[in-house]
């Protein structure tokens, strides 16, 4: 029997999935990864980003706009860390068939919203390309959100030290702030160092954040695996960041619990 409070699908009896889940119901799937984040933070992070965003999000407004979450997928498209022993990874393949296949059963409710809650930024494109199939092949209206919108997809940070040259990506002050917020117990900062691709600062395209993407690995840039500077990370601006991220995510999924397609009359005019 789910806790009265729950917004998690998982703690649901069949009769209550029948009765709590209807049409203008929105299914969130958090979506993080197991894999090397440097020396200094753990494997878990990005699962544990999206799954205390998830957890905080449904308990601010899980209930005013009938959120339900679905279990987080742990595992995902982490291939560019696959170097470091530990790091758990699927295909670009396997990751968009494991969604879609979720997806499908997630139909099966009723629900006709689905959200993918993204913390890892590897996952991103392919996401992109998740929502248009299962659009698609379900009619679900499909949406993308980030806790925190990867630097090198557009995003941009208050936070981090002008150093990181916008080019903290990975493991870098915001993300180690944050870890500082939710776990300082898995953080290790005497392990904390600067390592940033300084040589593509001079770059206007070719860099994170640049208008030409590029693949890379995350030892391109270092034996360490981390790209930015964790160094001056606090749990405070952890805090702050991981509580902006949640108003701004019950903000968006507000807008996604009422978004339907079709043109106003009006609009045609």
């Amino acid at each position: 029997m789910s806790s009265p409070g729950s917004r998690l699908l998982e703690e649901l009896t069949l009769p209550q999935v029948k009765e709590k889940i209807r049409p203008s119901s929105v299914l969130v799937m958090p979506i993080g990864s197991v894999e090397q984040h440097g020396p200094h933070l753990p494997l878990t992070t990005d699962h544990l980003v999206a799954s205390e965003a998830a957890k905080a999000v449904a308990s601010r407004c899980g209930e005013d706009l009938d959120l339900w979450l679905l279990p987080t997928l742990a595992v995902s498209k982490a291939n560019e860390h696959a170097w470091a022993p530990g790091t758990l990874w699927l295909r670009a393949e396997t990751l968009l068939s494991v969604v879609s296949d979720i997806a499908s059963s997630a139909a099966t409710t009723g629900a006709r919203r689905l959200v993918f809650l993204n913390s890892h930024g590897g996952n991103t494109p392919l996401l992109v390309v998740a929502c248009r199939e299962v659009r698609l092949s379900l009619g679900f209206q499909t949406f993308l959100l980030h806790p925190f919108l990867p630097l090198d997809h557009g995003g941009r940070s208050t936070a981090a030290p002008a150093g990181e040259l916008g080019m903290g990506i990975h493991g870098g002050h915001d993300e180690t702030s944050i870890m500082l917020h939710l776990r300082p117990d898995l953080v290790d900062m005497s392990l904390a160092v600067r390592r940033v691709p300084d040589r593509l600062a001079g770059n206007r395209h070719v860099r994170f954040g640049g208008s030409v993407p590029f693949g890379w690995t995350s030892d391109d840039f270092g034996p360490d695996g981390h790209i930015g500077d964790p160094v001056g990370a606090t749990a405070r601006e952890g805090k702050e960041l991981f509580e902006g991220a949640v108003e701004m995510l019950c903000e968006q999924l507000a807008e996604i619990a009422t978004f339907d397609f079709g043109m106003d009359p009006d609009d045609s005019r």
